[in-house]
Formats: C-alpha cells, structure tokens, sequence
C-alpha cells in the first residue's frame, strides 16, 4: 500500500478530538503484515493520540481519535452508555425494503475472529433502514446500538441480506457483468469484482465534545464505494 497523507484524511478537528475518514485496507491497529497503520499515522500528527473506536480493515468511513486522556475517556463513556451515534452504508445482494427494522440478536464470536448469532452470545442490536432498491442489490443504511465484532456484517447476514463482497458470512463479490447486459471482457482477461472488499462503509458519528457540543461528521465514500453506487444506479 503507498504511503498514506494522513493529514488529509482529516475530516474534523478541534483541540480534543479529530475524525478521519478512514481508507479501506489500512488496519486500526499494528499489523505485522502492514508498513503502516492508523494508529501509529496519528501519533506522528499528534503523540498523545488514542484510538476512540476501531473498523475492520476492509472497512473505510469515519474513525474517532482522541487527542488527550479526558477526551478518551469522555467518549469511552459515551460508548459505554450508547449515546455515540453511528450510521454505516451498506451495498446487500437482494431488492429489499427494511423500514427501520431492528435486529436484536446476540452474537458468539471465536479465537479466530469469527462470529455467529448465538443465544449465549453478547446482546447486539442493529437498525436496518433501505436506502435505494435496485434490481437484485440494496444501498442500505445501518445503524448498530451495540459494538460486536462484525455486529452489522452478521446481522444481515442473518436477514439473508449479506453484504456485497462478505464472502465470510456469505455475500459474494458483485461483477459489472452482473448489471450491464452487453458486458463484453477481453480475451484471456479475468473479471473483477467492482469492489474488492466488503462493500461496507461507516458514513457518519455523533458524539458530546468536552464542552458539551454535538459533534457531527460525515464522511465521503471512497472511490471504490463510489463506482460501485454509480454502476447500480446505470443498472436501473
């Protein structure tokens, strides 16, 4: 991966807290097989940095980072009192139509990072709302009260709605070929997916600042996100 401008993914700033707008396949945390990673990218822009939250990898969108102790502390209890206010974007395989269904089901997961819906798991609840339809495919909108690990991935997958992409929970890659009915390929040359990654990205956050005050941010989709909206609304 080149070298990440981490000045630009800087979506907001104030002198507790800045929110980035996280690129896809660049891990929250150390990873052995990563030059780079998001945490040791802020402590350059900032040495007191602390990651507030963390997104999978393959996950772009907003990711808070607190700037001093009182900050992260002020956040970590937000988190804990479920007061932040999160919405994710989601391309799922199916035409559906959820109006603000809630999905309330505990969710197991494993030593190898894996999870499942389970009686015995820890409570998860997620809002489901759609966002656009198209023919076979649905932009959805998700907003998760809790903070399980693959909580928005395995909830959909558990309405048969997986994401585009989520081959481990059951979604398949989406081809442009798929969508395009005079879709001719090169000779010899392998079709890929419109996005290689899970097509889930966290769109916005809602938190209390140290002085009180919302704060709000949205932010945009990458590129890939982006082509692949663009290609599902020529489809219709």
């Amino acid at each position: 991966m080149k070298k990440v401008d981490f000045k630009s993914l800087i979506i907001f700033e104030n002198k507790d807290y800045f929110v980035i707008n996280k690129p896809p396949y660049l891990s929250s945390l150390d990873d052995r097989h990563e030059a780079q990673n998001i945490l040791d990218l802020a402590r350059k822009h900032d040495e007191n940095s602390q990651l507030c939250h963390r997104l999978d990898k393959e996950t772009s969108g907003c990711l808070v980072i607190a700037r001093n102790p009182d900050a992260y502390r002020n956040l970590a209890i937000q988190f804990e009192n479920r007061t932040v206010e999160k919405i994710y974007h989601a391309v799922i395989h199916g035409s559906r139509n959820f109006e603000n269904e809630l999905v309330d089901r505990n969710l197991l997961s494993n030593n190898k990072g894996v999870a499942k819906v389970a009686k015995d798991g820890k409570p998860a609840q997620t809002f489901v709302q759609t966002l656009k339809q198209y023919h076979r495919h649905t932009l959805v909108e998700c907003k998760p009260l809790t903070g399980r690990l693959h909580q928005i991935r395995v909830h959909l997958a558990y309405l048969k709605a997986p994401i585009c992409g989520d081959t481990l929970y059951g979604g398949e890659p989406l081809f442009l070929s798929s969508l395009k009915k005079r879709f001719n390929l090169k000779k010899e040359t392998e079709e890929l997916p419109i996005m290689q990654r899970v097509s889930l990205h966290a769109f916005s956050i809602a938190f209390d600042g140290m002085e009180g005050e919302r704060i709000f941010t949205e932010a945009p989709y990458p590129k890939d996100f982006r082509v692949l909206v663009q290609q599902l609304e020529k489809s219709l």
